[in-house]
């Protein structure tokens, strides 16, 4: 009711939720996640008040359109490797090399993500 009321705002919200659902700072792998909302990445101005400009948040990101959907669910069916079990999404949204490579440019992120690439940075391709 605080949220919905006004009193907190979308950050604590989702830093509420977050920690609800286990996640903190202190874990690379349980680190917080915040929603993607909007779907409109094209368009010269963006109307916040156009339904149009936001994702569907029931569905997740790999089935926002049904082109992408159909891609996943023929992926998983037509999976065909007895050591792996089929699945939709071969990537998780939050990861130790997730976190480290977005955070990159701030310690203590910048060591982190070295530790994680024996020592290096990874492939500048990959990160900028």
């Amino acid at each position: 009711a605080r949220w919905s009321e006004g009193h907190l705002s979308n950050f604590e919200y989702l830093m509420v939720l977050n920690t609800l659902a286990g996640r903190t700072a202190n874990d690379l792998m349980q680190y917080p996640v915040f929603p993607w909302v909007l779907r409109d990445y094209e368009s010269a101005t963006l109307d916040l008040r156009d339904p149009r400009a936001y994702r569907d948040l029931s569905r997740p990101m790999g089935a926002q359109t049904e082109e992408r959907a159909a891609r996943f669910r023929d992926r998983f069916a037509g999976w065909d490797d007895p050591a792996i079990p089929p699945f939709h999404y071969g990537t998780h949204y939050s990861s130790a090399a997730v976190v480290t490579s977005y955070l990159v440019r701030l310690q203590p992120f910048s060591s982190m993500h070295q530790a994680l690439q024996d020592g290096r940075f990874d492939h500048a391709d990959r990160l900028f």
